[in-house]
């Protein structure tokens, strides 16, 4: 176990001064960032979810007049919530949603008539008025899932105790619409992988009249119980868990089409195999038909089915296939529209761009060798789409303007030298724009259709005042550039330098993640405050995004196919020779940090490449990809009884006895999704073979470990190893 040596804390820094407690203490030193941000149905409210000053992660809901700009708490958190403990299903809810660390309110959900919110908070309902009034609606110890108002204001509907329940919204009782669900049924609720691997939240949704509400059953009875411990300070708890591995059982997934009374429930017809995925639910915006998005097993085949909710009847309206050595990648960005047409993400030509389909023929819209992140609003009246992507500059997300009537035009309408996020109301009028760039942490303005700034809703300037204005004098530039990876493609990294001492040498703190499936890391937007503390200590900060990463088009992408743990080991290899080259860079003091996919990059990169790197830090890694799950795992590395070979080259465990260079492994002990076996397997396989590293475990802690404290702990332990090993380390 690596001692616990973190560093003392300071009894008081100078002015200026980067410390862990001020990194990871509140104020937050990136400014206040709102989360949620919505128009009200009549626009003139702006609403969002801010962090309080001395409690970064607890969030409120205020409230923003666009018409004078004034600006109003209307949920206190603190005043409002009851502190009751989330039930186990929400936790988990939210460990997979990444906001396991929020508190107070995480989510709320307009009333169509623009009169009231609905805000869940500390497991039970609220209603709140626009005059700051709360009603609560809900008390119960089970807690309530997936909450909302229904389209037409008619309901609000939550899952309890795994089954959907419904509340007229005027007043009146809750009642259970399905009673099936217990044990392992579960009905309104999205099953682990939807949530984990799909990026789909719910299992019921509304048709646009609140005629009719289709909802999810799923079964998790063939699912394999893994007997998770998860292991806290007061005592450890055991889990038995229903976690589909790669190769084993999924859920079985049905489908019903019900009133929101629960009654004329019909079946849908999702086809002969019942070994499907469940991938996306949508009503036309007429409520006459449901749409349903069925994903093959093996994730190359995407079928787009019309169901009649009278019969349940379903047909084929169309296909995406996946070319030879590739896998279909889910979206949201798609738009049915009121004339029947279908606006649509495919990347069926080798990059992601959007498509019309129309009577079943296809309308290229947008091309060429960039990709579309994302459709961010539809305007039906004129022909008009709101897309980002990243048609100029691979590091950077702008927004573009595309005319249905005009293909191959895109229009941008955001700023150079961002990284911009971008929402639109319904009726795609505004557009709140959201972007940051490596001077500037996150600000937000409302635009209007060509993208002219309107007024700022979150300026966030760094100026007096603001958080991190005592530490700009110290801020260091990132700076950019390219290398080529084997095959030619073109490798992305990003570099930050402590001010330079003529002829001195620096060592690296050369960060990665390298995993498929998730953003790129390299980005002209703002990184936060940790790279410019470590930069602060006298580090070089680093990072590249290898082959396999996402938004450089698929055959970029592809070049993972049944090869996880090859590419991406050889395009950091290519990194850390580049730094190497480097006059200022010492070659023998280049530490490497990954966390998730980024652990299990440690250990491969430590394994195939001894020598190249002082040390390494592995944070919450898989080391058995048979023990992650079947969505994620399958989709890159097939199914293990069919392609075994695959499973066992990409192992990190079984050859960590070749490990050489100094190593810290940690994780957190309550981990459900990296579950801690895996770190324990190479554990083993290393005290069986005496061979030497270090490890920190966190108790009561998931696969994030953070939070008040435990982050201080954590980089502060991670910082005292790669001081030791690696910076201070004194040379052969």
């Amino acid at each position: 176990m690596a001692a616990d040596k973190t560093p003392a804390k300071a009894a008081q820094a100078p002015a200026g001064v980067l410390t862990l407690d001020r990194v990871f203490g509140s104020p937050d030193l990136s400014g206040t960032q709102p989360r949620a941000l919505r128009l009200s149905p009549d626009g003139t409210l702006l609403t969002s979810l801010r962090p309080r000053a001395d409690e970064k992660e607890r969030f409120d809901l205020w409230a923003r007049d666009t018409r004078t700009g004034a600006e109003r708490m209307l949920v206190d958190s603190k005043k409002v919530g009851s502190g009751a403990e989330l039930t186990e299903a929400e936790k988990m809810q939210r460990e997979r949603a990444r906001i396991a660390g929020s508190k107070g309110i995480v989510a709320y959900d307009w009333a169509p008539d623009g009169k009231s919110i609905l805000v869940p908070l500390d497991g039970d309902l609220y209603l709140a008025s626009l005059t700051g009034a709360v009603q609560r609606l809900t008390n119960t110890p089970g807690g309530e899932l997936n909450p909302v108002i229904s389209p037409a204001g008619g309901f609000v509907s939550f899952v309890r105790d795994q089954n959907l329940w419904v509340q007229p919204l005027a007043g009146g009782a809750a009642r259970a619409v399905t009673n099936g669900g217990g044990g392992t049924v579960h009905f309104g609720e999205a099953e682990f992988v939807a949530q984990e691997e799909m990026d789909r939240r719910t299992g019921y949704w509304w048709s646009p009249n609140d005629r009719m509400v289709a909802v999810e059953r799923f079964d998790e009875a063939p699912v394999h119980v893994f007997t998770r411990a998860a292991i806290g300070a007061s005592g450890t708890k055991t889990f038995e868990q229903r976690y589909p591995a790669a190769g084993t059982p999924n859920v079985l997934v049905d489908l019903y089409v019900m009133r929101p009374d629960g009654t004329g429930q019909v079946k849908v017809d999702l086809g002969k195999d019942p070994d499907i995925y469940l991938a996306r639910v949508d009503w036309l915006p007429d409520g006459s038909a449901l749409i349903v998005q069925r994903q093959s097993r093996d994730q190359r085949t995407l079928d787009v089915l019309k169901v009649d909710p009278a019969t349940g009847k379903s047909q084929v309206l169309f296909t995406e296939k996946a070319g030879a050595k590739s896998w279909l990648n889910l979206s949201d960005a798609y738009h049915w529209m009121k004339d029947g047409s279908l606006i649509w993400r495919s990347e069926r030509d080798g990059f992601g761009h959007i498509y019309r389909w129309n009577k079943g023929k296809w309308t290229q819209l947008t091309k060429g060798p960039w990709v579309v992140t994302d459709l961010v609003g539809v305007d039906e009246a004129k022909g008009r789409l709101y897309v980002s992507g990243n048609k100029d500059d691979v590091l950077e997300q702008q927004l573009y303007a595309v005319d249905i009537a005009k293909p191959g035009v895109a229009t941008r309408l955001t700023e150079r030298g961002w990284w911009n996020g971008a929402t639109m109301d319904g009726a795609a009028s505004r557009i709140i724009v959201s972007r940051s760039n490596p001077k500037q942490p996150g600000q937000v303005y409302l635009a209007d259709t060509s993208g002219k700034r309107l007024e700022w809703i979150n300026e966030n300037a760094v100026v007096p005042g603001h958080p991190y204005y005592p530490y700009l004098a110290s801020h260091q530039e990132t700076k950019f550039g390219t290398l080529k990876a084997a095959d030619g493609s073109t490798l992305y990294w990003e570099m930050v330098t402590p001010k330079m001492e003529a002829g001195k040498r620096y060592p690296v703190f050369f960060e990665h993640y390298g995993g498929p499936g998730t953003g790129q890391q390299v980005t002209r937007g703002w990184q936060g405050v940790l790279p410019q503390y470590l930069v602060s200590q006298g580090w070089v900060y680093f990072k590249i995004d290898n082959r396999g990463s996402y938004n450089r088009g698929k055959a970029f992408e592809d070049q993972i196919w049944h090869a996880m743990g090859t590419v991406e080991v050889a395009d950091q290899l290519a990194g850390a020779n580049y730094l190497k080259s480097l006059p200022f860079v010492d070659p023998a003091k280049i530490a490497t940090y990954g966390w998730s996919y980024g652990g299990y990059m440690s250990l491969k990169m430590l394994e195939k490449t001894p020598g190249v790197y002082a040390a390494a830090v592995s944070g919450a890694p898989v080391t058995d990809w048979q023990l992650y799950d079947t969505h994620y795992t399958e989709r890159y590395l097939g199914d293990p009884a069919k392609d075994p070979k695959s499973y066992a080259s990409s192992t990190a465990w079984a050859e960590a006895s070749k490990i050489k260079d100094p190593l810290l492994i940690v994780h957190g002990m309550s981990d459900d999704n990296v579950f801690l076996d895996n770190s324990l397997k190479a554990v083993a396989e290393m005290q069986k073979t005496d061979t030497p590293f270090e490890m920190m475990f966190y108790p009561g802690y998931t696969h994030r470990v953070g939070g008040p404290g435990i982050s201080q702990h954590l980089w502060g332990t991670i910082l005292e190893f790669l001081d030791r090993e690696v910076k201070n380390k004194p040379a052969k």
